[in-house]
């Protein structure tokens, strides 16, 4: 079968371009013909918070990845639409996680598929995003109306995704993250990110969003003071960081967080997931979230809060805990999660649960809508 993958690749940083990257390498293994084509311009740098885009690595060599599509630029879709027609590609497998990619994608697709041929199907990670604006019912409905089928990866998106299209959807669990290698000593790691091995570290790591309830978290942690343990919040600021430092500095945590307010590089990430002993995730708002997927890898235990597909993927009692959205229900938890013995014992069950979790198990899950589909 001839695949092309639309979304972010190499030269693009983040968790979306390892998934990409990752689900190609899959099907390449199965004998399929892959490509990935890639963006010129995702996001202008206007509307980037971050500070790039961009990694510095190599691009890999065992994936054909090309630049060619721009968002912002119509006549872009157009030609990119017309080239994909022309090259008859059984399947556009896109990556769907906000309306603004909309407009883009929805052309391309609706001009490919006219060929008689191409299906288009789309791991979706988000319906209704996390930010809201006025625009972005009319872009899903523009997108979601010219996709052959989806994967979602949490009821709330797949209830979500019947308010617009009817169109055959199957569910798959987001996949674990294993590009980042393995766990390390944990004095290794903390001298691989300048942290002090004799302190125990909780962690909070990702970009930092408003939705994600940091500062949830910093009002629980002022309210939980375990001797010898910090906060490591591990991730770059999408939100203002001033309105973060000056709740630090209002709750008295100085000395009890460590900020490293930068985006951590994919080598770096098994440092952070090995130098901590748990991972909170205290999401105002979610449908399913990448980091715990990394945690997954690293056998790290979590404590999330139960909002969106968060209790799905990390089910309560089991490898973390499942706690509400509030100050007092996170600084509970983490009294909980700290009783003797509780990490051990959530660490015990890491291997059975992770099963749920396999790549192949997604490849499988896009395939078999594709084949739901009809042309």
């Amino acid at each position: 079968m001839k695949i092309t993958l639309l979304g972010p690749a190499h030269p693009y940083r983040g968790g979306l371009a390892s998934i990409m990257e990752t689900m190609a390498r899959e099907y390449q293994s199965r004998g399929h013909e892959v490509r990935i084509y890639t963006f010129t311009v995702q996001y202008p740098s206007l509307l980037f918070p971050g500070k790039t885009q961009y990694v510095t690595t190599p691009a890999p060599e065992d994936l054909h990845i090309e630049r060619v599509m721009n968002t912002v630029n119509p006549l872009n879709w157009v030609s990119l639409g017309l080239r994909l027609k022309r090259e008859k590609p059984d399947m556009v497998l896109m990556k769907y996680w906000t309306p603004f990619m909309a407009p883009c994608f929805g052309t391309i697709a609706r001009i490919a598929r006219t060929n008689g041929v191409t299906k288009v199907v789309c791991q979706i990670d988000n319906v209704e995003p996390h930010e809201h604006h006025i625009i972005d019912k009319p872009c899903n409905h523009y997108y979601l109306g010219a996709v052959d089928g989806f994967v979602y990866m949490s009821e709330q998106v797949h209830g979500e995704l019947k308010a617009y299209t009817s169109a055959p959807a199957i569910f798959s669990p987001h996949p674990m993250f294993e590009n980042f290698g393995k766990a390390v000593e944990r004095d290794e790691a903390c001298r691989k990110i300048g942290i002090d091995p004799k302190v125990n570290y909780t962690l909070f790591f990702g970009l930092i969003r408003d939705y994600k309830g940091l500062d949830l978290l910093l009002e629980a942690w002022a309210k939980w003071k375990p001797e010898g343990r910090k906060l490591l919040i591990a991730g770059e600021f999408y939100a203002s960081r001033e309105k973060y430092i000056a709740l630090i500095e209002r709750l008295g945590l100085q000395d009890r967080v460590v900020l490293h307010d930068h985006f951590v590089a994919d080598e770096d990430v098994r440092y952070y997931f090995s130098a901590a002993d748990c991972l909170v995730l205290p999401y105002r708002t979610a449908t399913q979230s990448g980091v715990t997927q990394i945690a997954y890898n690293f056998s790290l235990p979590m404590i999330v809060t139960r909002v969106g597909g968060l209790p799905e993927i990390v089910p309560d009692g089991r490898v973390g805990l499942v706690c509400e959205p509030t100050v007092e229900a996170i600084a509970d938890a983490l009294q909980k999660i700290y009783v003797e013995g509780e990490l051990q014992r959530l660490r015990e069950n890491f291997t059975e649960e992770r099963k749920r979790f396999s790549w192949a198990a997604m490849c499988d899950k896009l395939e078999e809508v594709y084949n739901m589909t009809k042309k």
